[in-house]
């Protein structure tokens, strides 16, 4: 009986080997199914080419910088306006403070045009003037300070100016008073100037 095998056909290559299918070439185009077309449409972003994006940002740094130089020209002029409204309050406040003291001044007149007819007088008019002074300077918030002897030192209100041995006076105490001083804590318009006790001799 004759060996079947022999009529049997043969795949081509002739060595009985199977051949595959050509490998697609590289770099060739894949086939996208319609999924992947649909994914990509549903995005919505349109390609932006690198010109388009760079005339962008070019436009959006002119923006800025207008925008900047627009902040600091408004900058320069509020501080200009500033400026001029506080030179302004500050040339009102001169004006009411002097015109105050022109009533010291006016005092002041009164008494010297007596000086020579009624000396006595000249010295009720010092006073009238200094009175009027203090009153001044009370309305300003700078009332004068009452400092007595033998009160203690404070040296948040006065300013020792010389120390000198007291029998009578303790030590640290105020002996006397050269210049009174005005105001009281932080409105304090100057400080007394005091002679301080260094206690007995």
């Amino acid at each position: 009986m004759a060996d079947s095998t022999k009529d049997e056909p043969q795949a081509p290559g002739g060595d009985g080997r199977t051949e595959h299918a050509p490998a697609q070439a590289e770099g060739a185009p894949t086939a996208t199914t319609g999924d992947e077309r649909a994914t990509a449409d549903e995005t919505g972003q349109p390609v932006v080419e690198p010109a388009e994006r760079v005339e962008e940002l070019e436009a959006r740094v002119a923006e800025l910088e207008d925008n900047w130089r627009r902040a600091v020209a408004e900058l320069h002029n509020y501080r200009k306006r500033m400026a001029r409204e506080l030179a302004a309050v500050a040339h009102r406040e001169r004006i009411r403070v002097c015109t105050q003291w022109l009533a010291v001044v006016d005092n002041l007149d009164r008494a010297l045009e007596h000086a020579d007819t009624a000396p006595a007088s000249v010295v009720d008019g010092v006073r009238a003037v200094r009175d009027e002074a203090l009153r001044i300077l009370e309305g300003f918030g700078f009332p004068r300070q009452e400092t007595e002897p033998g009160s203690s030192f404070d040296p948040l209100r006065h300013e020792a100016v010389a120390t000198v041995a007291d029998d009578e006076i303790p030590e640290g105490a105020i002996v006397h008073v050269t210049r009174p001083g005005y105001g009281e804590g932080d409105n304090q318009l100057r400080p007394a100037m005091v002679v301080v006790s260094s206690g007995k001799q």
